[in-house]
């Protein structure tokens, strides 16, 4: 009797240890979004999104990730993973990466992820809130995997990537909820430079050099 206790005490121990939250990331299901690439870094719904917003990307110079005449490479070179920590409105330093990692789809569905359910280490199941990112990144070179390699690659000006706004979702999949969906929580995004504040320092020390010369 005692041993059954034991077990059923150790089982239930490694259970909660391991047990993951779930989300299915699709950008596509419950409201469309989209992901862009273009000439700076950008986060808001746009005219062909689900629910619309006012913002026209291509009009301004972006591209969904997928198309154009290197759209295939491209889609199967940038990454996406979510961010995610228990709780609502977390601070962004809160958010951890979840797994697995994926890639973007081509065609009718360029600029949307390919689907795949992600779980979180650092989010029990069935949780009642979370907050969550979507990150991109470019990983031709296949260097970054992952974001965590990836975030450092972006503040050192190595490669462009970007995020989404932080947004909320409920009732996270466990043992008894089914994994809720991105749907319109999430809101569209494009990037297309290094992180902001590399480019700022980026800028300030070309304009310090500037005044410099001109002092010599």
């Amino acid at each position: 009797m005692k041993k059954l206790v034991l077990f059923a005490i150790i089982t239930t121990t490694a259970a909660s240890v391991f047990a993951q939250g779930t989300v299915i990331l699709n950008n596509r299901l419950g409201g469309i979004t989209h992901v862009w690439i273009g000439p700076y870094n950008y986060q808001g719904n746009g005219t062909n999104d689900v629910p619309p917003g006012s913002f026209d990307y291509a009009a301004h110079g972006f591209h969904l990730i997928g198309t154009g005449p290197n759209g295939l490479f491209e889609a199967q070179h940038t990454i996406a993973q979510l961010l995610g920590a228990p709780g609502s409105g977390a601070p962004e330093s809160n958010l951890v990466p979840g797994l697995p990692t994926t890639t973007f789809r081509t065609g009718a569905g360029a600029g949307d992820v390919a689907m795949t359910t992600v779980t979180f280490a650092n989010i029990l199941p069935d949780a009642q809130v979370g907050t969550f990112e979507l990150a991109a990144w470019d990983d031709s070179s296949g260097l970054y995997p992952t974001w965590t390699e990836a975030s450092v690659a972006w503040k050192s000006g190595l490669i462009i990537a970007g995020r989404s706004a932080p947004f909320v979702l409920q009732n996270i999949g466990g043992n008894v909820n089914v994994p809720p969906n991105l749907g319109p929580a999430m809101q569209s995004f494009g990037f297309g430079v290094p992180e902001p504040t590399t480019v700022a320092v980026a800028g300030l020390g070309a304009a310090a050099l500037l005044i410099f010369r001109r002092r010599k």
